[in-house]
């Protein structure tokens, strides 16, 4: 009886914790799985960034901040399916809540085709290769010559490009700037026709 009763009691705390992720409002610095049956090109990991944005191929930037993860695959399939002559199921999932019980470290976010995006606390003074390597390194999609930093000055958004193919052969240098807190590294999909 003791056995049947932890049983009961596992299923319905996993169950709640399901729910509890299904239900829950997305966040700055939660982590998502988005994956496309129909085009599995597209299955990929992202975070939601500090400005509660998310950016998803064929779609372009979408405000997850305040929707479900339910909800946010409602809209990623209602803006997907004139992009294919079938329906289109997506799946989306949380894979990690962005809020730390410690929110007063200082952070960047990395974003967009990196093996592990995600909020990163910077203890100690971090450029953007620095910040690339945390997150895992590039994927094999980047768009290497077009990664970029997104900053707040004064209130207003300031994009600074960083060329990491130029870096790597050391052609460039002093782009690799020092990251501040709230900074976030964006590393684009590679076009069509952008050849690395």
């Amino acid at each position: 009886m003791r056995i049947l009763f932890a049983l009961v009691l596992a299923i319905l705390c996993s169950t709640g914790a399901y729910a509890e992720r299904q239900f829950k409002t997305l966040q700055p610095g939660d982590s998502l799985s988005v994956t496309v049956l129909q085009d599995p090109k597209l299955d990929r990991q992202m975070l939601v960034g500090p400005d509660g944005m998310i950016s998803f191929p064929l779609v372009g930037q979408i405000r997850a901040q305040g929707m479900t993860p339910a909800g946010l695959e409602r809209l990623l399939s209602q803006r997907l399916k004139d992009k294919y002559t079938e329906g289109v199921d997506v799946n989306v999932s949380l894979l990690g809540l962005g809020r730390d019980t410690d929110d007063t470290k200082p952070r960047i976010y990395v974003t967009g085709e990196v093996k592990a995006p995600g909020a990163y606390p910077i203890p100690v003074r971090t450029d953007i290769v620095q910040a690339i390597a945390l997150a895992g390194g590039l994927s094999p999609f980047a768009a290497k010559h077009r990664v970029q930093v997104r900053r707040k000055v004064r209130g207003i958004d300031e994009l600074l490009p960083f060329d990491y193919s130029a870096y790597q052969s050391g052609v460039v240098a002093d782009e690799n700037r020092y990251l501040r807190a709230g900074d976030i590294v964006i590393v684009p999909e590679r076009g069509l026709f952008d050849f690395e």
